[in-house]
């Protein structure tokens, strides 16, 4: 265990010019003190590893040193072929460029790693796309993925409402959602990021201009606060139930993820029945209607007055189509 932490530290010296203890902690996940330990025992193993002590101080590997740990364990290799995406890489253009990429790791593997290839595809697959849709690629994606690699500029037209906008935009990456390709990009330069679904995008032209690249955006973090902010924003009504142990364990699974966790968070204590009331957050009384009826009698609508007349009557017509008992 330590011997593989202590290959990893080398590794991530040499990836980079210097790095903090705190860095090298948080990537190792050990103690800062832990790090100073494997430092010293790898210089003592002579590794040159050198520490500067103060504020701008940290680890960092003098005279070029270069280590020659770059074989891959079986684990490691079949790892490295899960790491693509088929079906994303050929929309984006880069089957050929990925295939090529395989072939020549393959080609560098030990005989006995050959089959690792063959071992992770027929062992694990990710289909994207959702179901019950049939997946469209977008004709700007190629140009898009090219622009993001390259750090490129691009001119961008786009639907949005009844007519089109266009906005020169720097392409900072692509995230693929449940089949939907979306563009992440700063706005004319210095302007805020946004969020783009690519499919409304009417037409694209690549400025061949390269912008300089921010180097604090964190695509997956402004990914998952975008994605959370517009789950938020859909949110535009309220619906106050009761519901069973049953149906606080089902909620989650039947509204919006959002609107559940809000939801549970301030729920109240259960009453003589045990059921516990709470106000949801949803998009409309239609999409309510729709939601909560998967929750049966194990939810109960208190308010407002028109869903829980809907759900009265859903009821009357059940008690009529299956008989009272």
């Amino acid at each position: 265990m330590r011997a593989a932490r202590l290959i990893k530290m080398v590794l991530l010296l040499q990836s980079r010019p210097a790095m903090t203890g705190a860095e090298l902690a948080r990537e190792l996940e050990v103690s800062e003190r832990t790090v100073t330990r494997d430092a010293q025992a790898l210089s003592e193993a002579g590794v040159p590893v050198y520490a500067e002590r103060g504020r701008a101080g940290g680890y960092r590997l003098v005279g070029g040193y270069r280590t020659g740990l770059t074989g891959l364990a079986r684990s490691e290799a079949e790892a490295l072929f899960l790491s693509g995406v088929p079906g994303a890489l050929r929309e984006m253009g880069l089957e050929d460029a990925a295939s090529a990429a395989r072939l020549k790791v393959s080609a560098a593997l030990l005989p006995s790693l050959r089959d690792a290839p063959k071992a992770a595809a027929q062992r694990f697959h990710l289909d994207a796309p959702a179901w019950f849709r049939e997946p469209e690629t977008p004709g700007a994606l190629a140009v898009l993925a090219e622009a993001v690699w390259d750090d490129r500029c691009v001119r961008a037209r786009y639907r949005r409402g009844e007519g089109e906008v266009e906005r020169e935009l720097e392409p900072y990456g692509l995230v693929l959602k449940a089949g939907v390709w979306y563009l992440c990009a700063r706005v004319g330069g210095a302007g805020a990021f946004r969020t783009y679904r690519i499919d409304r995008f009417v037409g694209i032209e690549d400025l061949k201009d390269r912008f300089s690249r921010d180097e604090d955006f964190d695509l997956p973090a402004f990914w998952g606060e975008q994605a959370e902010r517009f789950a938020r924003s859909i949110l535009r009504a309220e619906v106050v139930v009761r519901l069973s142990e049953a149906g606080l364990r089902a909620l989650p699974h039947t509204v919006d993820p959002v609107a559940a966790r809000d939801a549970l968070a301030t729920a109240g204590e259960p009453d003589a029945r045990g059921r516990v009331t709470l106000t949801l957050r949803v998009e409309s009384e239609n999409v309510a209607h729709s939601q909560l009826t998967g929750l049966g009698a194990e939810a109960e609508v208190v308010s407002p007055e028109s869903l829980r007349r809907r759900f009265a009557e859903d009821a009357g017509r059940l008690a009529e189509l299956y008989g009272r008992a």
